[in-house]
C-alpha cells in the first residue's frame, strides 16, 4: 500500500513539475496558485496515506502478533494430539504385536503337531508301501527266477532235442524215415482210410515208392499217385550257414547245388515211379520242412521246370494237404455218386411198389362196392321181414303193445326167418 501511495505521489510531482514548467513557458504565474493548491492536497493526501499506512502497519503487526499466538496454540495443540496418537498407537501397536506373536506361537505350535502327525502317518504309509512293494519285488524276482530256471531247463531239454536231432538226421536213413512219418501223419489226418498204400512196386524193377494214392475213379483198378518224400540236409544246411555268415560265393554255389539234388531227385522219381496206366501221368516229390520248400522256390523257374520236363509236382508240409484236399473231394463225389444211384433204385422200387399199391386199392374198391350192394340187399330183407312180422295175429300185436318194453332181437340161434314164417 504505501508503495503505491509513493508511487502516486511520485508521478503527482512528476506532472505538477511538467506542468509547473508548461506553465511558466505557456501562460506564465497564472496557475500558480492552483498548483500550490494542488500540491497541498497532494501532500496532504500523501500525509494522510502515510498515516493510513502507518495505521494498517500497526493494525497488521497486531494481526500477526495474534495469528502467530494462534499458530502456536495450534501447534501445541496439534503436538499434543499427535503425542497422544503415537501413544495410542504405540499401545495398539504394541497389543497388536503382541497378539500377532500369541497367534503365530500357536500357530507353529499346531502346525508342529499337524507335521508331526503327518509326519508320522507318512513315515507308516511308507513303511507299509517299502514293505509292499518289496515283498512285490521278492515275490516277481522269485517269479522271474523260477521262471528263469524253468526256461533254462527247457533251453538244456531243448538243447538236448537239437543233439538228438542232429545225431537223427545225420544218418540218411534216418531223414527219410523221418520225412517219411510226417507224409504219412498228413495222409492219414486228410485222406480217408485205405485210399493209399505204403511201399508199392510200380515199375518192373525193385524199386519202391514211399506213397500209391488211389485216385478217386470208376474203375476195377484205379490209377495211383505217386508220391516220394527227399530231405537234401546237407545242401540245405550249407545253404543256410552261408546265408548266416553273409558269404554270397558260398550262398550262391550251396543254392546250385540243392538245384542239382532237387532235378536229380525229380528224374528218378520220373524214371522209377511214373508208369501209365498203372500211375497218373505226374508225381509228387514232398520236402518235409517248409523253409526247403521256399529255398527251392526262391531258385528262379525250378519248380515250374521240373513240373514240365519231369512231371513231378514239389511239394512242402503247407501244399501237400491242399492236394490232398482235393483227392478227398473226389472220393466224396464218388461216394454221393453211389448214394445218388442207391437213391435212385430205391425211388424205381418204391415206384413198383405204388404202382402194385394201386393195384390192390383197386381191388378193395371193387370189393367195397359188392360189400356195399351186399348190405344194401340185407337191409332190403331186413324191411320185408319187418312187414310180415306187422302182419301177424292181434293178440299178439296188443301184447306187444301192453308190453312196449319188448323189442325184436332177432331170430334165436338155429333158427332162420323163414322158419318162423
Amino acid at each position: 500500500m504505501l508503495v503505491v501511495v509513493a508511487l502516486g505521489a511520485l508521478a503527482l510531482g512528476a506532472v505538477l513539475a511538467w506542468l509547473l514548467g508548461g506553465g511558466r513557458k505557456g501562460q506564465g504565474g497564472a496557475d500558480a496558485d492552483l498548483l500550490a493548491r494542488l500540491y497541498v492536497l497532494v501532500e496532504q493526501e500523501t500525509a494522510a496515506a502515510r498515516t493510513e499506512a502507518a495505521h494498517q502497519r500497526t493494525h497488521l503487526s497486531e494481526l500477526e502478533r495474534v495469528m502467530t499466538g494462534r499458530i502456536e496454540q495450534v501447534r501445541s495443540e496439534l503436538a499434543e494430539r499427535l503425542a497422544g496418537m503415537v501413544g495410542n498407537m504405540g499401545r495398539e501397536q504394541a497389543e497388536v504385536r503382541a497378539a500377532q506373536a500369541e497367534a503365530l506361537r500357536e500357530m507353529a505350535e499346531t502346525s508342529a503337531r499337524q507335521l508331526s502327525a503327518i509326519r508320522v502317518a507318512v513315515t507308516d504309509q511308507l513303511h507299509e508301501a517299502v514293505e509292499r512293494q518289496m515283498q512285490t519285488s521278492f515275490q516277481r524276482v522269485l517269479e522271474q527266477f523260477s521262471a528263469m530256471q524253468k526256461a533254462m531247463g527247457e533251453v538244456r531239454a531243448m538243447t538236448a532235442q537239437i543233439s538228438d536231432l542232429k545225431r537223427l538226421f545225420g544218418n540218411v536213413k534216418t531223414r527219410g524215415g523221418w520225412g517219411e512219418a510226417q507224409l504219412k501223419a498228413i495222409l492219414d489226418d486228410v485222406l480217408p482210410e485205405g485210399s493209399y498204400e505204403s511201399n508199392v512196386r510200380l515199375g518192373p524193377g525193385n524199386d519202391v515208392v514211399e506213397f500209391a494214392i488211389r485216385m478217386p475213379v470208376r474203375s476195377s483198378t484205379p490209377p495211383v499217385l505217386p508220391v516220394d518224400s527227399k530231405f537234401p540236409t546237407e545242401a540245405y544246411e550249407r545253404l543256410l550257414n552261408a546265408v548266416e555268415d553273409g558269404d554270397a560265393v558260398a550262398e550262391k554255389a550251396a543254392r546250385k547245388s540243392l538245384e542239382s539234388t532237387l532235378r536229380l531227385a525229380a528224374r528218378k522219381i520220373a524214371t522209377k515211379y511214373i508208369h501209365p496206366p498203372r500211375t497218373v501221368e505226374f508225381a509228387v516229390l514232398y520236402l518235409p520242412t517248409d523253409g526247403l520248400y521256399a529255398e527251392a522256390a526262391r531258385i528262379p523257374g525250378l519248380i515250374d521246370e521240373i513240373g514240365r520236363t519231369c512231371r513231378v509236382m514239389i511239394m512242402g508240409p503247407a501244399l501237400m494237404p491242399a492236394l490232398l484236399r482235393t483227392v478227398h473231394l473226389g472220393y466224396v463225389t464218388l461216394a454221393l455218386e453211389d448214394r445218388t444211384e442207391t437213391i435212385a433204385r430205391l425211388l424205381g422200387a418204391t415206384r413198383q411198389e405204388m404202382i402194385r399199391m394201386d393195384g390192390v386199392l383197386e381191388k378193395l374198391a371193387r370189393n367195397a362196392q359188392a360189400m356195399s350192394t351186399s348190405i344194401e340187399e340185407a337191409r332190403r330183407r331186413t324191411r320185408v321181414v319187418s312187414r310180415r312180422l306187422r302182419e301177424l295175429d292181434a293178440p299178439e300185436t296188443e301184447d306187444v303193445a301192453l308190453n312196449p318194453e319188448m323189442e325184436f332181437t332177432g331170430p334165436e340161434p338155429g333158427k332162420t326167418a323163414s322158419g318162423q314164417l
